[in-house]
């Protein structure tokens, strides 16, 4: 795409002009009320702008209230979140603050009623009554009015349902007022007559759970299904309905849905249709040209509502959490600027696009009105918005001069609604808002109306990431499956893998000799075990004693080969792996009965374990320096252990794999992958990699064999240095307690590295967000199957919240859908094995004699016709601490619900459990987050998000008790369990002269 419009000085002359009459008018009208020096909500956003701790924590009081049910919980809240400065909410509570812990009631119901009123100041009405009174008062004002339902997120499909039917009874009750008062406003007067009075939005998150960016196809059915009666309405009373756009991820889907369900047959002419296009996207220009075209295409007019965007800091956190590229504009002038690019774009296309300008920005506005005059555009053929309850001045001040002026009014309950009101009051006390920068008088007029192009180069990024050092870990970067060029490649790799690459032998590899006479054992897809993913070779005893001799005679070499050297051959591996990601994903995807996301983050993790490991060597290569003594050099150095064994799991089939392998590996050791039987083709396909990368032959041998000889010959091995194990608690121990013996020869006690399973559970607080709480439950628990040692299967839900919860996940579960992993929507896949699915299976019989089976999923025809290991996901309630399917792990898509009384109870429920590897804790009171901080003793803790989905450096991941040895794959110190620490002390003081001190 071109570069922002190169200031035109005939244009900017023109665009003063039209600013300065705006500047004009407005200043003529009353002070607005969001800004003026009265009033309680005036009060707030002053100290919000000058206190950013207070802002912060005012907007997580707002957003926590509705789910406060007591008085004694909305004065805890309040002192927890802003204490001293809760005055700030209205001075007299000052002395009921003082007093609350004898009447909570006198200090939570001026708080609740004042945060109502501050809801009242961007919301027209709780009922469609109050939309109408609205409706009628800005029909006088000469406003036209969009309508807006609250509601953003639904979980399950009868919240859906809700939603659709409060769209419908809003076109039907809203038709029948301009029925009966026929007059249109000035606003509702178009170039060529009457337009469209009733203007509905509609926002796809709302419309039905089953939104799933990465599989718009089917994500695309299940919205037109509540799509259609929507439109059928709206064409019947003659409305235009309006697609919202929400989030980027959503972005696309939104756009793949607005065409596609209006080139059906039966919405080609009618209802009128608008969509909102973000202008602080990079690629809005694109798709507002794509858009057009198809417009153009299908001879079907539709007004675009050019916004700038409410989600920047969201994008831009999102984006460098996960290293994407950031999808918004950096900069805010780069926003303003692509605003006007587009602004024009739009105006060059009057004759198929009614533009609808929503800004509340005074040179914005000036702006479109100067390209339309200088294009000879008639004013009515376009339209200006703004929100409800902002920029009242110029709104007014617009329709003086004669242009149409439609308000965005949010309709419903005030309290649910609290999300709304949180991003208004984010708009309004932005550094670089419009409104606040004008009103707080923090710029001038002439400032104001300034081209933005030119402020660009002098413009900061508000939330800039910090500059990257040399030799820095980068996370590598997961697949973006929402753009569907990314679906679409790997669609391909997916179907080239399973035409030229299924089938192969994998034969053993010793000291480099690819060793092929031995009996080949196939691998299958667990989702159709009929198709054979590989055969791997069955190593022997010999086998494992000719691995061992040949890394004891390769080991001093490795040794003292430098740090460096080895750090560079696994950096060379994580390139190379990177470059075969579609590839591995295919093969993850395949023999590991993976969904396409979780294939992904395997091979993003064994990326990242590769060079977060070969950066911490080189750290750990250079001699620490134990304390300055003068006279004396002191230092601590490492060495390698020795020869090793990597056991690996099946369900992290690369990952882990590879990060048992490579972090002794790169420390100097030689390794022998033993890979999980069901899964040893993924590990032959590391094992190249490896070579590939330069590991000589005698650092690293690939082993396939049977756990009970070969694998058992090298635990007992005595010239074993070490055992990296992750898996089974039942074979886990067994390691433990076998290298726990001294055998003749063996000159070193073994090291066991061992990470077993959990029985993980996550506790929901009274407060919690429930519409976060719980889809982060279901895929915590559900996702792959439950075959994650991290994955939920104790959901502890405090009795406060726990019926209202309960009632929504339920509903919500069978949203989850249940397929082949190959299928780029699949979130739950089969288990691995035919012994795995019995085995859940059986768990499943025992909890129905236990508790009470609350919910269990009717598996699809296609599914029980495959073949495929496939288990339905089930949830149990009334369970208690002492059942079985609570203290076993069950490794499958089976969730028990436990009832608590309070935090006493549901932390030490928690702590119950043999394992200690992960836990999640979902609340929004700082001092109850603050407690599970210091009680809920895990080995990874997730505070208000899922307790799955580990990433290296980030969380370094590992448990306790029964979940493992207390280590920390992905940690800082985790090549510390496969080196001996050296301690060099050297007098270097000769003769009464001593060198001086160095670091």
């Amino acid at each position: 795409m071109s570069a922002f419009l190169v200031p035109d000085p005939k244009i900017e002359s023109a665009v003063r002009a039209k600013g300065e009459q705006l500047f004009a008018l407005m200043d003529q009208q009353p002070p607005p009320a969001l800004f003026s020096k009265k009033g309680a909500y005036a009060r707030l956003m002053e100290w919000s702008m000058k206190d950013p701790v207070f802002k912060t924590q005012l907007f997580r009081f707002v957003d926590v209230l509705p789910s406060l049910n007591s008085s004694a919980e909305i004065v805890r809240h309040l002192q927890e979140y802003l204490g001293d400065k809760a005055v700030e909410l209205n001075p007299a509570l000052k002395a009921g603050l003082a007093a609350s812990s004898f009447a909570p009631a006198l200090v939570a119901a001026p708080v609740k009623a004042q945060i109502v009123d501050m809801a009242g100041q961007f919301v027209a009405g709780e009922t469609g009554e109050d939309l109408i009174k609205q409706i009628r008062k800005n029909t006088k004002l000469g406003l036209a009015t969009t309508i807006d339902l609250l509601g953003e997120t639904v979980v399950n499909d009868a919240e859906a349902d809700i939603f659709l039917q409060r769209n419908l009874e809003i076109l039907d009750s809203v038709s029948k007022f301009f029925a009966k008062e026929p007059a249109p406003a000035f606003s509702d007067v178009g170039p060529a007559g009457p337009i469209p009075r009733l203007n509905l939005s509609v926002k796809i998150s709302a419309l039905t759970p089953d939104v799933h960016p990465a599989d718009p196809e089917n994500s695309i059915a299940a919205l037109k299904e509540r799509l259609r009666p929507i439109l059928r309405r709206a064409a019947d009373v003659g409305a235009l309905i309006n697609f919202d756009m929400e989030s980027y991820k959503l972005k696309d889907l939104t756009l793949a849905l607005f065409k596609s369900i209006f080139e059906e047959p039966e919405f080609t002419q009618k209802p009128a249709i608008g969509i909102a296009m973000q202008a602080y996207l990079r690629d809005c220009e694109a798709d507002l040209r794509d858009l057009v075209a198809w417009a153009r295409q299908h001879h079907r007019p539709l007004n675009v509502r050019l916004v700038k965007g409410a989600y920047w800091d969201y994008e831009t956190v999102v984006a460098q959490q996960r290293e994407w590229p950031a999808p918004v504009w950096q900069k805010k002038p780069e926003s303003d600027a692509n605003y006007e690019k587009l602004t024009l774009f739009l105006l060059e296309n009057i004759d198929i696009v009614t533009p609808n300008f929503a800004s509340h920005n005074v040179r914005s506005c000036a702006h479109a009105i100067a390209q339309a005059e200088r294009l000879g555009i008639n004013p009515k053929a376009y339209e200006f918005q703004a929100l409800f309850g902002m920029a009242d001045e110029l709104k007014a001040s617009l329709l003086q001069m004669g242009h149409r002026v439609r308000e965005y009014c949010a309709i419903g309950e005030l309290l649910p609604g609290m999300a709304y009101l949180v991003r208004r009051l984010l708009e309004n006390t932005s550094n670089e808002g419009f409104l606040r920068i004008k009103n707080m008088g923090e710029a001038t007029k002439e400032q104001l109306l300034g081209n933005p192009v030119n402020a660009i180069a002098a413009a900061t990024e508000p939330l800039a990431r910090k500059p990257r050092v040399a030799g820095e870990f980068i996370n590598a970067a997961n697949t973006d499956f929402t753009l569907a060029v990314n679906r679409e490649k790997q669609r391909a790799a997916l179907q080239h893998f399973e035409s030229t690459q299924l089938g192969k032998k994998w034969p053993c590899i010793i000291n480099g000799k690819k060793i092929t006479d031995r009996p080949f054992l196939p691998s299958v897809n667990p989702a159709r075990p009929a198709q054979i993913v590989g055969y791997w070779a069955k190593g022997t005893v010999q086998d494992a004693e000719d691995a061992v001799a040949a890394s004891v005679a390769f080991f001093p070499k490795w040794r003292a080969t430098p740090a460096d050297e080895r750090a560079q051959m696994l950096e060379r591996a994580a390139d190379l792996m990177e470059a075969r990601r579609l590839e591995i994903n295919s093969l993850l995807i395949l023999e590991g009965g993976k969904p396409w996301v979780e294939a992904d983050g395997d091979t993003s993790e064994a990326i990242d374990f590769l060079r977060f490991y070969a950066v911490e060597m080189r750290r750990m290569a250079k001699p620490v320096v134990t304390q300055h003594v003068p006279g004396e050099r002191c230092i601590q150095t490492w060495t390698p252990r020795g020869v090793g064994v990597a056991v690996a799991p099946w369900n992290f089939p690369l990952a882990i794999l590879t990060g048992l392998t490579v972090a002794p590996l790169v420390a100097g050791n030689c390794v022998i992958i033993k890979p999980a039987r069901q899964t040893s083709i993924i590990g032959a396909c590391l094992m190249d990699i490896m070579m590939a990368a330069g590991v000589p032959a005698g650092a690293l041998h690939y082993l396939p064999c049977s756990g009970a000889d070969a694998g058992a010959h090298l635990v007992a091995h005595p010239q074993i240095a070490f055992i990296a194990f992750t898996g089974s608690r039942e074979v886990g121990c067994g390691i433990w307690e076998e290298a726990g013996k001294t055998r003749p020869g063996q000159l070193n006690l073994k090291k066991v590295v061992c990470e077993m399973g959990g029985k993980n559970a996550m506790v929901i607080d009274n407060d919690a967000d429930l519409d976060e709480a719980i889809p982060a439950a279901l895929y915590s628990a559900f996702g792959f199957a439950g075959q994650k040692c991290s994955a939920l299967s104790r959901l502890i839900v405090l009795e406060g919240v726990y019926d209202k919860f309960v009632e929504r996940f339920l509903a919500a579960c069978s949203t989850i859908p249940v397929g082949d992993p190959a299928h780029p929507g699949t979130i739950v896949n089969p288990v691995i094995d035919e012994a795995a699915q019995k085995s859940i299976l059986a768990y499943i019989e025992a909890g129905k004699k236990e508790a009470t089976l609350a919910w269990q999923a009717t598996l699809p025809a296609e599914v029980t016709a495959s073949g495929g290991y496939y288990v339905p996901p089930t949830v149990f309630t009334g369970c208690k601490v002492e059942h079985k399917i609570v203290r076993e792990e069950i490794f499958g898509p089976v969730l028990a619900i436990l009832k608590a009384k309070d935090l006493d109870e549901a932390f030490a429920m928690v702590n119950a459990s043999d394992y200690a590897l992960t836990a999640g804790f979902f609340s929004r009171s700082p001092k109850n987050l603050e407690r599970a901080q210091q009680e809920m003793l895990v080995g990874n803790l997730y505070l208000n998000r899922g307790c799955t989905g580990a990433v290296v450096q980030r969380h370094p991941f590992g448990g306790f008790k029964m979940s493992g040895g207390g280590t920390k794959a992905g940690g800082r110190e985790y090549l510390e369990n496969f080196l001996f620490p050296r301690l060099i002390a050297e007098n270097v003081l000769r003769r009464g002269f001593t060198p001086p001190e160095e670091d």
